[in-house]
């Protein structure tokens, strides 16, 4: 038995040094408590079932001058670019060992058998959300310019989706959010926008989301979606799309804002900044909202877009206000020549 308690003890340490490091990422990187608090829960759970089991055994077999894997390593275990890199090495340790001590507990404990399987199946989830926030994170942190389009605004100006969306990224937007709402078009047809959009942001280099559709945003491989307050929950809205999508949050005051986070958004959208005809989103929340949040120290751990009546007029107050990402529709979708209105805007961000 001595192989065995020595499989136990090291498996048993290399899966609670794994989740100290995801802990450590959901902490001081992310400072997101849902991922903190599982990473600690999983770390508890294995605490109780070793605190059961022969420790007094496990720790006399121990032999680390003697294990042959000490001296046994790959190049790529001494490579890390980024943390990114660091947490889907500690989470793909993490999953091996639990593996592990599953297999091994079947005949020395197998009470414990069972409760191995569930925090195994707890850390697919931790890794998910881990590296789902580093990813989607990553992709919106150097955001400056954010166009929201949909047909009814576009058609008031005799121009297509398309042309607009072309004119506005070559003056400066770097991510496009169709909005098409389902009083104002069918299912059918807002497909076949998105798929258009996709060639087009895919032919010239920049993220597609979608609005409140993660089911066409899943379709048409657009890089993630935009949910509303009373749209889908986050966790369910990304079964649907594809690993590392995007998945931002609209709201309304700083509480909002925390919960976003809490519930794993990748950026925050935060307004109605100035009155806007655009959308019915509720009392303007101004430019102090955009200060809480760029000094709220949960909040502004996400990348943060202002929406909500901004142009070129208003755009430098957006920016000084602690938010560099900007929501545009009407300043741009309205205007004459989009792609002049989109440069005016992202030399205010600038």
């Amino acid at each position: 038995m001595k192989e065995i308690y020595r499989i136990l003890d090291a498996n048993f340490n290399r899966a609670r040094e794994a989740l100290r490091v995801a802990e450590d990422c959901g902490r001081f990187v992310l400072n997101d408590p849902a991922v903190t608090a599982m990473a600690k829960n999983s770390r508890s759970d294995l605490r109780e079932i070793f605190d059961t089991m022969p420790i007094k055994e496990m720790v006399v077999s121990r032999d680390a001058p003697g294990d042959v894997g000490t001296e046994l390593s790959s190049p790529s275990e001494l490579a890390r670019d980024d943390i990114t890199d660091v947490v889907t090495a500690a989470c793909k340790r993490l999953t091996e060992a639990l593996r592990t001590l599953e297999e091994y507990s079947k005949f020395v404990s197998p009470e414990h058998t069972q409760r191995f399987e569930r925090i195994r199946y707890d850390s697919y989830t931790l890794e998910q959300r881990l590296l789902g926030r580093l990813w989607g994170g990553r992709a919106m942190a150097d955001v400056g310019l954010y166009l929201l389009v949909s047909s009814k605004i576009v058609a008031s100006q005799h121009a297509s989706v398309l042309q607009t969306v072309r004119a506005a990224i070559a003056g400066g937007v770097e991510v496009v959010q169709l909005r098409e709402k389902p009083s104002d078009t069918c299912d059918a047809v807002t497909l076949a926008l998105a798929a258009e959009l996709r060639e087009l942001t895919d032919e010239m280099g920049k993220r597609l989301i979608i609005n409140d559709r993660p089911d066409i945003a899943a379709i048409v491989g657009a890089d993630g979606v935009h949910l509303g307050q009373h749209d889908l929950p986050i966790a369910e809205a990304r079964r649907l799309l594809r690993p590392g999508a995007i998945v931002g949050r609209s709201t309304h005051n700083i509480a909002q804002a925390q919960t976003a986070v809490q519930e794993g958004a990748d950026y925050i959208a935060l307004g109605p900044v100035f009155e806007t005809d655009t959308k019915d989103a509720g009392p303007i929340a101004g430019l102090e909202l955009l200060k809480q949040a760029s000094a709220d120290p949960i909040v502004n751990t996400l990348p943060l877009v202002a929406i909500g009546g901004i142009n070129a007029s208003n755009a430098a107050q957006v920016v000084d206000a602690g938010v560099s990402c900007l929501a545009i529709c009407g300043a741009i979708c309205n205007a004459p020549d989009p792609k002049t209105a989109a440069r005016e805007i992202r030399e205010q961000i600038k």
